[in-house]
């Protein structure tokens, strides 16, 4: 059974930078092989993906990834492309690693997640970096669409926009208008994964992912990756391409 990655469009604009090392290891998993051990297949990596077994009864996931180098890995689209990510940003997803271990070390388990674990899961999950001119991202911070695929949209040309988050690229193996990335910008002078992969391990801290340094992009939108956007009504569905909110000023706070 191939547990869904034989659904896989690796044509996709998406996943450019995944084809290589992720079309090989989903051909594995098409003929039979578990998830963990066609990513264990695959050169370079640099952990070891086990089986969901292997993770003890009561032990965090992050923790036993942190205490013992392994990744309990499930037969799944989900945990097919974490594999991924470990092999193409290690040293990012280590250093995540890190800072869920030392989370839990100083708040243990709780019902409800603090804030600071609560951005790192998100970034993990759901994160893409973008390298790319300020207009850019001053317009896509802002959500200023009509300026940022109108206008700017030839600057798209000179942007890198990179997908993380395991669950986004879950989410894009079936494509919706309104699957939404969190996007964290990366330094200026990166030209490979590699140095991406380095200069966000560097960057990141539970501290900073607090403060909610993202901005969102519904990725269907990014010119050149679906055709429907080629359509200028494409990007006027406001309950996807959602307009900024607006200031709180005291005219506007609720009574108290």
């Amino acid at each position: 059974m191939a547990h869904g990655l034989e659904t896989i469009d690796w044509a996709a604009p998406w996943l450019e930078p995944w084809r290589a090392v992720g079309q090989s290891a989903a051909l594995e998993v098409e003929r039979g092989k578990a998830v963990a051990n066609a990513l264990n297949s695959a050169a370079g990596a640099p952990v070891q993906f086990v089986p969901q077994s292997a993770l003890p009864a009561g032990t965090a996931y992050e923790q036993f990834i942190f205490d013992t180098g392994r990744v309990p890995t499930r037969d799944g689209l989900h945990d097919f492309f974490n594999g991924l990510c470990w092999m193409q940003f290690p040293q990012t997803k280590k250093r995540l690693n890190a800072l869920q271990a030392a989370q839990i070390a100083e708040s243990g388990i709780q019902p409800v997640r603090g804030s600071a674990r609560d951005a790192l899961t998100v970034f993990d999950e759901n994160a893409a970096f973008f390298v790319g001119p300020d207009a850019v991202w001053e317009a896509l911070a802002s959500k200023d669409w009509a300026t940022l695929f109108g206008p700017l949209r030839p600057a798209w040309a000179d942007v890198q926009l990179v997908l993380f988050g395991h669950a986004l690229l879950e989410k894009l193996v079936y494509p919706r208008k309104p699957i939404t990335a969190h996007v964290f910008r990366a330094g200026a002078a990166i030209k490979s994964v590699a140095e991406l992969d380095a200069w966000v391990a560097a960057d990141v801290s539970a501290e900073r992912l607090a403060t909610k340094p993202f901005a969102h992009l519904p990725v269907l939108g990014v010119p050149g990756w679906w055709p429907g956007n080629a359509e200028p009504g494409f990007y006027s569905d406001a309950s996807v391409f959602r307009p900024p909110k607006a200031p709180v000023t005291q005219a506007t706070k609720a009574p108290a």
